[in-house]
């Protein structure tokens, strides 16, 4: 029996291999039969070079031409997740409500720059899994500086709010279907089985702000005449001194 890669244990998992498993070459057949014209490029065009584009299978108010997540948007199939019926079959395997569902392609040498996606991780009820379709070993993810690569078939958790990066190294395109999950009692349940590991509550609500650093930042902020940022300043400062902010 094939047994999960899972991160070092006793770590927070800011990535995880999930026991699910899907019909490559069925997802593949599916994925493969939209032209280049249907493959929109994604819209945060800085974040990304030579090529990075998105076939939405759900998408706020179904929309077939839109690839952006809405907050509070009712999300429906579009047309073309109705040409997909495997793809159809792998979203309704997931006993948990599906907001965005997009098929993302990553042109051979293309790299998506470091980012964070707030609001991304188990804690924050809304999840994002990557299923991928085509790739190789060379398809490599970069999560808070440990290198990971998803195979294929398989789903993965990916915190999407630590800082990330993918680069395509190989010499095909890869394409991943990727879906945003709520949480629920069977999402809990699923990642329990894997090892999850949660993240210890982030003291100052901002990961880039530690014990190292926050009197640094208390000092900038004091630098300021902005009634917002002498708030923050004071907070972070009762904070750091183990007060009630």
């Amino acid at each position: 029996m094939e047994r999960p890669l899972v991160p070092a244990q006793n770590t927070p998992s800011t990535w995880l291999q999930l026991p699910l498993r899907f019909d490559v070459a069925r997802m593949q057949g599916d994925s493969d039969q939209f032209s280049t014209s249907e493959w929109i490029s994604h819209f945060n065009t800085g974040a990304y070079e030579n090529g990075w584009s998105c076939v939405p299978l759900r998408s706020p108010d179904g929309a077939a031409g839109d690839i952006m997540p809405v907050d509070g948007a009712a999300y429906a199939a579009t047309p073309q997740l109705a040409r997909c019926p495997g793809l159809r079959e792998v979203l309704a395997s997931f006993a948990c409500d599906i907001r965005a569902a997009r098929l993302m392609a990553l042109a051979p040498g293309a790299v998506i720059r470091a980012h964070r996606d707030a609001g991304t991780s188990l804690a924050d009820g809304l999840i994002r899994i990557h299923i991928p379709i085509h790739t190789s070993p060379q398809v490599l993810f970069t999560i808070d500086g440990e290198s990971v690569h998803f195979t294929a078939g398989h789903a993965w958790y990916m915190d999407a709010s630590c800082l990330h990066a993918v680069h395509n190294q190989g010499t095909a395109p890869r394409i991943h279907l990727v879906l945003d999950c709520v949480t629920n009692a069977w999402i809990e349940a699923l990642f329990t089985s894997a090892g999850f590991v949660p993240k210890a509550p982030q003291k100052y609500g901002d990961p880039c702000i530690n014990d190292g650093n926050v009197r640094a930042v208390i000092a900038q902020l004091r630098l300021s005449p902005s009634p917002a940022s002498l708030a923050l300043a004071s907070q972070l400062s009762a904070l750091a001194d183990g007060a009630a902010p």
